[in-house]
């Protein structure tokens, strides 16, 4: 194992020098592994603290290292890439990995790409790949909700999944994919939905696309939504000029205080988290339309975690100026809402055709 210009190359390993084992080793495919941090990479002072303990401390080369049979996968590429506490992904951190991903799978050596990940943040870390990867080659989130210190951890064998996946050619144009406990998603669809549990990433409503175990995967539907190559957004170069979009909730007895602070702020956009089928209360509500007369783009989800928020249902959305955002999460939509503004869409027939789209 050696470090070459700031990053850790893994080469398959073979377990003779005979000609056939090391050709064997050279047919499998080359899996870019790309670690940021978060709990797959974390580390407590006891094997029973699954709670206590500290993201992102342990590097690449110890996460393979723990992943028995890995080598019998695919060739690795390792790189380091940040070690954060996904809870703090930023812009800059988004625009640097989507940049390394796309600069990866431009290359002929590489076949695919994993990127182990926080899980606080994957659901939209992910969904942002989705729109700006610019290739088929696949693209696998993957994550961990104990640390690597903890009596069953479970990073070790989604990780060893999520390179499972990467070298199959099945995955080959189904988009960015989370691959987790057993189960591929979609990132378009794909949230997590509870704070302690090894299954805690589902995709409600639509389910999973398919699974992966000792070695098969097997998908048994495709994403219909254009993604990577059929999409026109990229990722914002200068972490900077990304546009401020930012999520208010309605609830009983809500002021406007918070959506007025935001246009006084002078923010793009606003992604309201609505009650039931993306209603709101009627003082939210009013500020929101003052806020979309005044030039803010508006879109209107829903805080329930399933099911979709109707154009013109619970709210007049065309005589509001509001965009209903479908089935995306509020989070989600806010990922699509600015990359939508950077793409200088700010019509808001035009925002609606995007989220109507993607």
């Amino acid at each position: 194992m050696a470090v070459e210009g700031g990053s850790l190359k893994i080469a398959a390993m073979t377990t003779s020098s005979s000609s056939q084992n090391a050709a064997g080793a050279s047919a499998l495919p080359r899996i870019a592994v790309l670690a940021t941090g978060g709990t797959i990479a974390g580390s407590a002072p006891d094997a029973a603290n699954t709670a206590g303990y500290q993201a992102g401390v342990i590097g690449v080369a110890q996460l393979l290292a723990a992943v028995p049979g890995l080598d019998a996968v695919a060739q690795i590429h390792a790189e380091q890439v940040a070690s954060v506490d996904s809870k703090d992904m930023s812009f800059a951190l988004w625009t640097t990995l989507a940049q390394r991903v796309n600069a990866l799978l431009a290359d002929d050596d590489i076949d695919g790409v994993v990127i182990t990940h926080g899980t606080d943040t994957l659901e939209e870390t992910a969904y942002l790949l989705h729109l700006t990867v610019k290739s088929a080659k696949p693209v696998i989130l993957t994550a961990a909700m104990r640390p690597a210190s903890a009596l069953s951890a479970d990073g070790p064998l989604n990780l060893l999944n999520a390179v499972t996946v990467a070298a199959s050619g099945a995955a080959a144009g189904q988009g960015v994919l989370v691959a987790f406990n057993n189960r591929m998603h979609c990132a378009r669809d794909v949230a997590k939905i509870s704070t302690y549990a090894v299954d805690a990433f589902q995709s409600p409503e639509i389910g999973a696309l398919g699974w992966v175990q000792d070695g098969r995967v097997d998908f048994q539907r495709r994403a219909l939504r254009p993604h990577t190559l059929d999409t026109p957004f990229a990722v914002v170069d200068d972490a900077a000029q990304w546009p401020q979009v930012d999520i208010v909730t309605s609830y009983a007895g809500v002021s406007r205080i918070a959506v007025d602070a935001l246009v006084s702020a002078g923010v793009r956009g606003i992604v309201v988290a609505g009650t039931g089928n993306g209603s709101i209360h009627a003082t939210l509500q009013q500020a929101l339309a003052d806020a979309a007369a005044q030039g803010v783009a508006v879109v209107r989800a829903s805080r329930v975690g399933s099911g979709h928020v109707m154009h013109n249902g619970a709210a007049k959305d065309d005589a509001l100026g509001f965009v209903s955002a479908g089935t995306l999460s509020p989070y989600k939509a806010r990922v699509l809402l600015m990359l939508a503004l950077a793409a200088g869409n700010t019509q808001k027939d035009a925002l609606q055709r995007v989220f109507d789209t993607y």
